[in-house]
């Protein structure tokens, strides 16, 4: 007798262990325990499931869209190339891997069931969520391009001293106009030292070219930290990192270890370095890349206000 009414209900229920057969044959759901409390604990699942799927995606596509905007900066300004294809592939295929898959094992919200339903026809992008992938993807182009920059128009930035490596520092207007160089005259920049060792250059104007190592190495590095910050960014869509420290998921604390680790296997290890064309760090560079970094994750909690 069961039967037409589950049929006929919205959500038909039928008891797993009490029910009828025919029952559970007609029900939409069967309560394998016989506990109404499942479902609430179904309810709260499915929806942090949800929200780790939106994790996933909006970590990666804010972190391309940032990819893109440095490209597409680089080109529109005039600048060197700050990133070669084959670090572009490490960072796309190996730094972004790990914490991409360690964001599916995010904790659900803790106001998770205190939300209203979602309308089944919601998308998983809206406009805001949109603007918000700009915003943070538009700076992280901007920090990438902008610590390239730095090394090469600074011998101090914000405090950070740079010239200990003895490189020559450069005008905006060379650095936006340098395939003019040849025309310069007097310009003679100097060999200067990374790791111990010296980069050198032949000619004045290999100074943007085989000379922009140590640029290309803290752009690349910047959008690797960049990226690991981002990562903190996704632990929820709308709760500051202060509600969901990154603690709530260890996952993503040894994905983020892994990823730096790896980044600095191809720092520190000559043979490596040579393959990705970087050079090593010294402590104040490093400075300088947590300086472009770090401020990706107060953008987005100002976007999650």
């Amino acid at each position: 007798n069961d039967a037409p009414a589950l049929k006929l209900a919205d959500i038909g229920i039928a008891m797993g262990i009490a029910g009828t057969e025919v029952a559970k044959e007609a029900s939409d759901m069967v309560l394998t325990d016989d506990n109404f409390s499942s479902i609430v604990a179904a309810v709260a699942e499915g929806r942090s499931i949800y929200n780790n799927m939106k994790a996933f995606i909006r970590y990666m596509i804010s972190s391309n869209i940032g990819e893109v905007a440095s490209i597409f900066l680089t080109a529109a300004l005039g600048l060197p190339e700050n990133l070669i294809p084959v670090q572009l592939l490490w960072v796309n295929l190996v730094t972004d891997g790990p914490p991409a898959t360690a964001l599916g094992f995010n904790k659900a919200d803790k106001d998770i069931m205190q939300k209203p339903p979602r309308k089944s026809d919601d998308g998983l992008i809206n406009a805001w969520v949109f603007v918000r992938f700009m915003v943070v993807g538009l700076y992280v182009g901007l920090a990438t391009v902008g610590a390239f920059c730095s090394w090469y128009m600074f011998d101090s930035f914000m405090g950070i001293d740079l010239s200990a490596d003895g490189h020559t520092t450069v005008t905006w207007h060379q650095l936006t106009h340098w395939q003019s160089c040849p025309t310069w005259e007097g310009f003679a920049p100097n060999n200067y030292t990374a790791g111990g060792a010296l980069v050198s250059f032949d000619q004045p104007c290999e100074y943007f070219t085989e000379g922009k190592a140590k640029a290309t190495t803290l752009a690349l590095t910047v959008i690797v930290v960049i990226e690991m910050a981002n990562a903190l960014n996704a632990l929820s869509e709308d709760n500051s990192i202060v509600t969901m420290p990154p603690w709530s998921n260890p996952w993503l604390l040894v994905a983020m270890f892994i990823s730096i680790g790896l980044h600095c296997v191809i720092l520190y290890v000559p043979v490596l370095a040579g393959i990705f064309q970087i050079v090593p760090l010294s402590v104040n560079e490093w400075a300088l890349v947590l300086l472009w970094a770090l401020p990706v994750v107060l953008i987005d909690e100002a976007l999650k206000i």
